[in-house]
C-alpha cells in the first residue's frame, strides 16, 4: 500500500514522497532518491520489484521528489533532501510509525550523488547506499563534452531551453526532459545548468568527497566498471577517501556493468547485488 504525502511546499510547488509500509511496527526506513541528472525523474521511478524486496526484508520504503534543475539549482536541491530527512525523522516517524533512529538513504546515479551528499548533513542518515553515484562534481567528466552522449543525436541549445519551465518543478518524466540533459552532456554544460555556477570554491560545498569526516555514515558503493555515463572511478575515489577517514564502507564492482545495471532485476548478478545491499542495511540498521 502506498501513501503519498507533502513534505514541503515552495512557491506553490508541492514536493512529495510516497511511503510504503513494511507492515511491521517501528521498522527501519529506506529513503530512496531517484536519478535523472537532477533534471528529470519522479518518486515513482523506483522499481516496484525493489520496493517489494526491501519490504520483504523488513524495511519501510519512502521514495521522494525534490526540485529539479535547471529551474532550481543545487543549493535548493540539497535543501530539499535535507528537509526530507528532517521531516521524516520529526514528523514522518509519528505519522507512519517507523523508527526515526534507523534511516538509510539510497539513491541511483544523480540520486546516488544526493545520497552521498546526505552524509554531510547535520542530521545524517544511519547508512548510505549509492548506486553508480558520484562524489565529485568538479571533474572534467561533467565539464567536457561526453564521448558517449556526443554519439547521440545532437541537441541544439534552443530546444533544450524550450523545455525549461517558467515555474519550479519537482517531478517530470524522462521523455520531457532528457533532451536538456543530453544537450548539457554534449556541450559540457551540466554544471552551469544544474549548479548555476562553475566556481570551484562554490562547488566544494556540493562535493561529498571533500566533506568526509570520521562521523560520515557507513556507506555502500555499487558501480559497473564500464559505466558510460557516470565514471566508475567516481566510486573508486569515494571509497579511497572513506578509507582515509576510517569510515565503514564497501565498494561493490559489477564487472562489465553499465549504467542502470540494476534495471535487470532477474539477472543473477543483480540478485546477488541486492542480497549484499540488504545484508549491509541489516548490519547497520538492524532487522
Amino acid at each position: 500500500m502506498k501513501t503519498t504525502f507533502v513534505y514541503k511546499e515552495v512557491n506553490g510547488c508541492e514536493i512529495k514522497g510516497d511511503f510504503y509500509s513494511a507492515g511491521v511496527s517501528f521498522a527501519p526506513l529506506i529513503v530512496y532518491i531517484h536519478g535523472g541528472g537532477l533534471i528529470w525523474g519522479t518518486r515513482g521511478d523506483m522499481k516496484k520489484e525493489q520496493i517489494t524486496l526491501y519490504q520483504q526484508a523488513g524495511f519501510n520504503v519512502c521514495s521522494i521528489d525534490y526540485r529539479l534543475a535547471p529551474e532550481s539549482k543545487l543549493p535548493a536541491i540539497k535543501e530539499d533532501i535535507q528537509d526530507a530527512v528532517i521531516w521524516l525523522k520529526e514528523k514522518g516517524a509519528v505519522k507512519f510509525g517507523f523508527d526515526p533512529e534507523r534511516i538509510a538513504v539510497i539513491g541511483s546515479s544523480a540520486g546516488g550523488y544526493l545520497a552521498l551528499l546526505s552524509g554531510t548533513f547535520q542530521v545524517k542518515p544511519k547508512a548510505i547506499v549509492s548506486f553508480y553515484g558520484y562524489g565529485d562534481i568538479t571533474g572534467d567528466w561533467y565539464r567536457r563534452p561526453s564521448p558517449y552522449f556526443s554519439k547521440m543525436t545532437t541537441v541544439p541549445e534552443f530546444l533544450a531551453k524550450q523545455l525549461i519551465q517558467r515555474n519550479i518543478i519537482s517531478e517530470s518524466p524522462i521523455e520531457k526532459r532528457f533532451a536538456i540533459y543530453l544537450y548539457c552532456r554534449q556541450q559540457g554544460k551540466w554544471i552551469d545548468y544544474a549548479a548555476g555556477s562553475s566556481d570551484r570554491d562554490f562547488l566544494m560545498e556540493f562535493c561529498p568527497i571533500n566533506q568526509i569526516t570520521t562521523n560520515y555514515p557507513p556507506t555502500m558503493l555499487l558501480h559497473g566498471d564500464t559505466d558510460e555515463d557516470v565514471p566508475y572511478q567516481q566510486s573508486v575515489m569515494m571509497s579511497r577517501e572513506l578509507e582515509q577517514f576510517g569510515v565503514d564502507h564497501e565498494l561493490i564492482t559489477i564487472a562489465n556493468g553499465k549504467h542502470s545495471f540494476d534495471d535487470q532485476m532477474n539477472n543473477p548478478i543483480v540478485i546477488d547485488v541486492f542480497d549484499k545491499v540488504i545484508r549491509f542495511l541489516k548490519d547497520h540498521l538492524g532487522d
